[in-house]
């Protein structure tokens, strides 16, 4: 008998290719192109996760949207990349001699390596600690955000590590005090030691007015506020003339005072206190797509859309 030939164990393609379309690169394992493999395997975990943050957090706002395309296409093409050169090479195997190494045994262990524990994990790591998305449920911070935006926030924020701090203007989400398993977003007013005033449609921080201009649309008042060098837009139900209700309080150390854009439809820090700076986990950066049923499904106009 021939021992050499009783080890030919030619390379099956649609097998290949089914392997590489679980994970790409381990078809090329099974061919034994262990080089190739690792490329694969490097690309495909690049553009995973690094890639997504890259686009989100490190490239200009303009170019956000774009990016995130490119990242999506380049994940699918070294998919399908993968399992059409996995079967191509399968199908050129006729004559191949497995290595001792190439067993089921491996290739199932890269596989779970891979995809239940290293992509997880790094998956994991970006949400915690760079970005993570998050879906605008009401219409509390409009007209800044709608119901149905999709945004990415910035999780390098108000940290003891952290370079971005807490300031008057940021868009921030949090934990809400009376249901910590829910998480709010808010707009910052007050921060520790203000003392913010509030009069009808007139908001005070400090003593100084940060409500500027006041304009009329559709039975609102749109009133721009101001603080720095930040600037944002917010509306106010008309009412009619009447005495307003005062709101006066100083914030509290390690605190911060909240306010919805939408002033009369934003249950925020005038009805349930300030909140504690350590539950703020991050600050909205940007929308990258918009879909509201009632207001007319996908709305690419919003996507790539600052937050300010």
């Amino acid at each position: 008998m021939n021992t050499e030939a009783t080890k030919i164990k030619p390379r099956k393609s649609l097998l290949a290719a089914l392997m590489s379309l679980c994970l790409p690169g381990l078809g090329q394992l099974y061919n034994g192109r262990i080089n190739k493999a690792c490329w694969f395997f490097l690309s495909f975990t690049f553009f995973s996760v690094p890639a997504f943050v890259i686009s989100i957090l490190y490239l200009p706002a303009e170019w956000m949207v774009n990016a995130l395309t490119v990242t999506l296409f380049m994940c699918g093409f070294i998919w399908i990349y993968g399992a059409l050169d996995a079967f191509v090479e399968a199908m050129h195997n006729k004559q191949y001699m497995p290595q001792a190494w190439q067993g089921a045994g491996v290739y199932l262990l890269v596989l779970v390596a891979m995809a239940l524990i290293i992509l997880p994990q790094m998956a994991a790591y970006m949400r915690t600690k760079l970005v993570e998305p998050y879906r605008i449920p009401s219409a509390s911070m409009e007209p800044t955000l709608v119901a149905g935006d999709f945004i990415f926030a910035d999780k390098r924020y108000n940290c003891a590590s952290c370079k971005h701090e807490v300031q008057h203007g940021d868009v921030v989400v949090f934990t809400f005090p009376n249901n910590r398993n829910v998480n709010y977003i808010k707009r910052v007013i007050g921060l520790p030691g203000d003392r913010v005033q509030i009069r009808g449609e007139i908001v005070k921080v400090n003593g100084d007015t940060i409500s500027a201009v006041t304009s009329q649309q559709n039975g609102l008042d749109v009133v721009q506020e101001k603080s720095g060098n930040k600037s944002w837009v917010v509306i106010w139900k008309k009412v009619k003339s009447s005495p307003q209700p005062v709101y006066d309080i100083t914030v509290p150390q390690g605190q911060v005072f909240v306010l919805g854009d939408n002033r009369n439809e934003s249950n925020d820090s005038r009805f349930f206190d300030t909140v504690p700076l350590s539950d703020v986990k991050a600050r909205a950066r940007q929308i990258w797509m918009s879909y509201n049923k009632k207001l007319g499904g996908l709305r690419m106009d919003r996507a790539g859309k600052v937050i300010q």
